[in-house]
């Protein structure tokens, strides 16, 4: 297979799906003389995206129709930090925060896994709880048919490698068209790009998919809140044996 011919497939298919993550909320500055408002900001954010939907529209590569995926090289799993929740949360559980961009893989006493994760575009994001229906290493990519009607070029399929977008795992949700996966381009990682999938680095795919079984629960939420990077107060002086509640 042509390398470069895979690697520009890529680049068309992460600079068809891009979009920046909002600034945060307090991202001012100055230019020059003049303040730069949060309102600048967003509005510059919305012209960029403008543009960049303009020079989509002259993208006409044709690809072959079937595309070799690539090597498939060892990856090796990456453990992910640990955090704790406020809330009780079935172990083995997954949840995906999309407007935090992170995956929750819940432990016993209140703690999960917190892996960073790309989320749906605009338009293409969404809520609700499935389970996961198979679990794969290297999958093929087979473009759905909308795809295919925003992007006539791409390939009917593309088996699994490192040329492919699906990365060195997949974790299908359901009898839907989503998926958890890697990407070989962890530039995406964080931000609202996808169509729908929710993106990991290929070292976390790989350490979720030694976790998860066929049948885990994945609950999708527009946000989660209950999350801390520090031990609460109260847990840390009950698992030391004292009680906050006790009177001296």
């Amino acid at each position: 297979m042509n390398f470069a011919r895979a690697a520009s497939l890529w680049g068309l298919i992460a600079w068809a799906g891009v979009m920046w993550p909002p600034p945060e909320v307090h991202a001012q500055g100055w230019e020059g003389s003049r303040p730069v408002f949060e309102s600048d900001i967003e509005r510059q954010q919305r012209e960029l995206e403008a543009q960049r939907a303009e020079r989509r529209k002259s993208y006409d590569v044709v690809y072959p129709k079937y595309m070799d995926g690539g090597e498939r090289p060892h990856i090796e799993p990456e453990e992910p930090p640990i955090v704790y929740l406020e809330k009780n949360e079935k172990p083995g559980t997954i949840i995906v925060d999309t407007g935090g961009r992170m995956l929750y893989y819940v432990l016993p006493g209140q703690r999960a896994y917190a892996y960073p994760i790309s989320v749906g575009r605009e338009g293409f994001n969404w809520t609700g709880t499935e389970r996961i229906s198979r679990i794969a290493s290297w999958p093929s990519w087979t473009p759905p048919p909308e795809m295919r009607r925003r992007q006539p070029g791409l390939p009917i399929t593309v088996s699994g490698g490192i040329n492919n977008p699906l990365g060195a795992k997949a974790l299908y949700l359901g009898n839907t068209l989503y998926r958890i996966h890697g990407t070989n381009n962890p530039r995406s990682i964080g931000r609202a790009s996808s169509s729908g999938c929710f993106r990991m680095m290929n070292e976390h795919v790989v350490h979720l998919a030694s976790l998860a079984r066929i049948g885990t629960v994945v609950r999708v939420v527009s946000s989660y809140p209950w999350v801390s990077t520090t031990m609460p107060l109260s847990r840390l002086f009950s698992s030391l044996g004292l009680d906050t509640n006790s009177s001296q």
